[in-house]
């Protein structure tokens, strides 16, 4: 079996010990190092090669998004997963601008964070839902939304509702939000999930955003 290689970031001993012990429950989950900033982390990388950089925010010498940056430049190939207890709009931004393919939250429970890990290496990014709802409002605010040139094989339709999906909308509050019929959204829903190869809601939107679908 492949596994993910994982180099985990933070800044807390405790915490970097918590999480490796997580990981290590998992066959598919190898943690290869471990940084205490993110300067450390930049000097690791090479060394020891990993698909994932498990990476916190608030470090000491050098701060999370300051490697984000490094990393992405050096080696693009490696994937940056954001795990911090902040969820500010300036630093989901931010962080993403930067480079990272993910964004986690602290306070997820084990099984989201091993979720993010094995999203962002197979499909390349993931979302936390409420980082999720956070971005696309972000990026609607006082903005239309337009039809993207890679738009998936997406039908106009599909767009919209594909939009009300990642706003965390049910498939019947799509029905009731573009007055169609709660079997039409349904279909609309498995139409878009089929055209780009996803299978969870949460992969949906992680796919949807990182494409620039809306």
């Amino acid at each position: 079996m492949h596994k993910i290689r994982v180099l985990v970031v933070d800044d807390h001993a405790i915490l970097r010990d918590g999480i490796c012990s997580l990981l290590a429950l998992h066959d598919d989950i190898e943690v290869v190092g471990q940084a205490e900033n993110g300067k450390q982390a930049l000097q690791m990388v090479l060394p020891t090669h990993p698909n994932v950089v498990l990476m916190d925010i608030a470090m000491p010498e050098m701060d999370g998004l300051q490697a984000t940056r490094q990393i992405m430049d050096s080696y693009p190939n490696v994937r940056v997963l954001v795990l911090t207890q902040y969820d500010d709009d300036s630093y989901i931004s931010s962080l993403l601008e930067a480079g990272a393919c993910g964004y986690v939250l602290k306070r997820s429970g084990g099984e989201e964070i091993i979720t993010a890990i094995r999203s962002v290496y197979n499909q390349g990014a993931y979302l936390a839902a409420d980082v999720a709802r956070q971005v696309v409002a972000q990026r609607r605010k006082g903005t239309r939304i337009k039809r993207p040139k890679d738009a998936g094989g997406l039908t106009r339709r599909e767009l919209e509702v594909l939009v009300l999906i990642v706003e965390g909308l049910s498939s019947r509050e799509v029905a009731e939000r573009l007055c169609i019929a709660h079997k039409t959204a349904m279909v609309h829903r498995s139409n878009i999930m089929h055209k780009l190869g996803v299978h969870k809601s949460t992969e949906l939107v992680s796919y949807a955003i990182r494409k620039g679908l809306v």
